[in-house]
């Protein structure tokens, strides 16, 4: 059995694949133990405990540009660092993991100086602020884009994929009967992240009526702050709207054409179930860190990119239109997804935290 401590916060981009190496872990050594902490205010706080994970959350902010609310950020940052030692010491962990987000800073390094043995998870082409800092105070690194090996001290780093690849492969196939669409036609998802999402549900308003006598059918999951909004207008009878779907990888297994936000984690499951999309990275995130994920597809020649402010009317439409019915160009991007698969990513994850832990019992 193993004792882990692991912290992520913020996004599902970073709860998710610390998730996935829980589950991992937990396929492998039924009997471990977990501590998860978190941020006292974000989603974690939530989803975590639902699985049954014991939690514990720790008041944290990101620092900010307007520098008087720097103030309790940092007054938070040194009363999290004393909680943090404590927590570690009383769970006393074979293993401290750091998923993403600016809470794991003081669990990784509280881990660091207490001698415990670390590994961080990046699931970015380019690395955030917080593990390219805490790389110095962790064991090993794995990273989900080879293009960021070079992003840490040399050695430090090992090239696993994205854990959220495995689960997605595991997800059932849903029937496109449940969703009120054909069986025997082409389908085109279309979902995008809560993050700035709205200005891309505005412009699909009218843009969905594009595809009206369309030979396939479009499936727009909204998500739930913007589905009412989207619901006032009238959309062509090949167009299907829905708030939400839960495991939302059973539908892209039934997916011709997807077109999504370029999240590190969505893109690990286009990768793994070798989905053609179109990406429209969201330009409100820390560094642009989706163009340069979806970047590192489009380079692979597997997906396409339309970067927001070229969102004009007909541009999307249009680019959907020709991928959907260029059958040699879905073969390419198919082929070249599979050529940048890691099937096993949660298990290269599991293998590489044994080979810190062993090396933290053989030291002893």
């Amino acid at each position: 059995m193993m004792r882990v401590i692991i912290s992520a916060g913020g996004t599902g981009g970073h709860i998710y694949p610390a998730l996935a190496i829980i589950n991992k872990i937990k396929e492998k050594e039924p009997d471990s133990e977990f501590l998860y902490i978190g941020t006292h205010n974000r989603m974690e706080k939530d989803i975590v405990p639902s699985k049954g994970i014991p939690f514990k959350s720790i008041e944290m902010y990101g620092f900010s540009k307007k520098i008087f609310k720097n103030f309790k950020t940092v007054k938070c940052l040194f009363k999290a660092f004393k909680e943090c030692k404590k927590i570690i010491r009383d769970f006393n962990p074979d293993v401290v993991i750091g998923v993403g987000g600016y809470v794991t800073v003081p669990v990784i390094v509280s881990a660091s100086k207490l001698g415990y043995k670390t590994f961080l998870h990046e699931q970015n082409a380019l690395p955030g602020k917080s593990n390219k800092y805490l790389s110095k105070y962790s064991d090993l690194v794995g990273v989900s884009f080879e293009s960021s090996l070079n992003k840490f001290p040399k050695g430090k780093a090992v090239f696993t994929g994205n854990p959220c690849s495995e689960d997605a492969l595991k997800s059932p196939i849903v029937l496109k009967s449940t969703l009120g669409l054909s069986a025997n036609k082409k389908m085109v998802l279309i979902v995008m992240g809560s993050l700035g999402a709205g200005r891309v549900s505005k412009y699909l308003e009218s843009e969905l009526n594009n595809f009206k006598d369309k030979d396939y059918e479009v499936l727009f999951v909204t998500g739930k702050s913007s589905y009412d909004e989207v619901m006032k207008y009238h959309y062509p009878d090949n167009v299907k709207i829905i708030p939400f779907y839960e495991g939302l990888t059973s539908v892209m297994k039934k997916t011709d054409v997807m077109v999504s936000r370029a999240g590190a984690s969505t893109l690990s499951e286009i990768i793994a179930l070798e989905v053609p999309s179109i990406l429209i990275p969201s330009p409100y995130v820390a560094n642009n860190h989706q163009y340069l994920n979806a970047l590192d597809l489009v380079n692979k020649n597997s997906a396409l990119m339309i970067e927001e402010k070229d969102l004009t009317q007909g541009v999307l439409s249009k680019a959907v239109d020709e991928l959907i019915n260029d059958e040699i160009k879905i073969k390419e991007f198919k082929k070249n997804l599979r050529s940048m698969q890691v099937k096993d990513s949660a298990n290269i994850i599991y293998e590489n935290l044994k080979k810190v832990v062993l090396n933290n019992e053989n030291n002893k």
